[in-house]
């Protein structure tokens, strides 16, 4: 079994580097609209979901749980404007999902905003708003987002399931980066981000259990670590993880002594801002798999044999 305090300190080190830079979760409220004003809130949605996984885990330290807190409480009231900036980014673009998927984790977290609200029930009556192209794991996601959020998905998660690069279980060597995000968001949304691994029918669980070992020496190998990251989640996700001592050893001796984590192979050289938007996901990606990882650990641990 891996060390639970190889796998704890990497998430350490991500949520103090996070907490470092949490300026960094900025908007661009200057920008042109057609370059697009909604995607700077793809990092805040982010953040707010790794909080979310580390506060219903319970593992976090007394120092971890703080930063936490410090991190959705600056996200929410300094670079939300208290969902402010939510409301105007719907307005910019009234049928985007990307406000709704942004917002949810926040309201699951006890922050609310009644206006937005409003218009998210509006437009799930929309038929414009259902009829938005999107790819099948996007798509698997709103509706699990809207299930969360009280309203029916549309359409069911089950309808959408078959659809997806996963649920179709097609020849494991044909993976490469695009496809291997797919199936790692499809985790996420089945399982509730690792809350239910149960969410995830036997079927698949049997799949990535027999092909996961294989994926994660592949991106070892390749030092592509923001994607291993997410495939360390993948493993806790499942209802028999692995928690594989290579792929974490490999991983945390990428992450950098200030807890920032490279996309790949090294830290790459720029500017402060524009380093903040390469290596964040990667270090949020390093805390969700040690929050998850660290919770399976001791789960482990409880249930042993005396």
């Amino acid at each position: 079994m891996t060390s639970t305090r190889l796998i704890n300190s990497v998430g350490i080190g991500a949520l103090e580097w996070l907490h470092a830079h949490r300026d960094g979760f900025r908007l661009e409220e200057d920008v042109d609209p057609e370059v697009g004003f909604l995607e700077r809130f793809k990092p805040v949605g982010e953040l707010a979901l790794v909080c979310a996984v580390l506060f219903r885990e319970g593992v976090a330290g007394s120092r971890q749980a703080q930063l936490a807190r410090q991190l959705i409480d600056h996200a929410w009231r300094d670079t939300l404007d208290g969902g402010r900036m939510l409301v105007r980014g719907q307005r910019i673009e009234p049928l985007s999902s990307i406000p709704f998927e942004v917002y949810l984790p926040f309201k699951e977290l006890g922050y609310g905003h009644p206006e937005i609200e409003r218009t998210f029930r509006l437009n799930h009556r929309l038929e414009s708003y259902a009829a938005l192209e999107m790819t099948p794991v996007r798509r698997l996601g709103l509706s699990a987002f809207q299930r969360r959020f009280g309203l029916p998905p549309q359409p069911p998660e089950s309808e959408i399931l078959g659809r997806t690069w996963l649920g179709r279980t097609p020849e494991p060597w044909t993976v490469e980066g695009h496809t291997a995000y797919d199936i790692t968001h499809t985790v996420f949304h089945l399982t509730n981000w690792g809350e239910d691994p149960d969410g995830l029918p036997a079927p698949l669980a049997g799949y990535l259990a027999t092909w996961l070992p294989a994926w994660l020496d592949d991106w070892l190998d390749l030092e592509r670590w923001d994607l291993l990251g997410e495939l360390l989640v993948v493993d806790a996700c499942l209802p028999r993880p692995t928690l594989d001592e290579r792929a974490w050893e490999g991983f945390a001796a990428a992450q950098q002594p200030d807890g920032a984590m490279p996309a790949m192979r090294t830290m790459p050289e720029a500017e402060p801002d524009e380093l903040f938007d390469l290596i964040y996901h990667p270090t949020l990606v390093a805390a969700f798999a040690s929050v998850l990882a660290t919770s399976r650990v001791l789960t482990e641990l409880a249930h042993a044999p005396a």
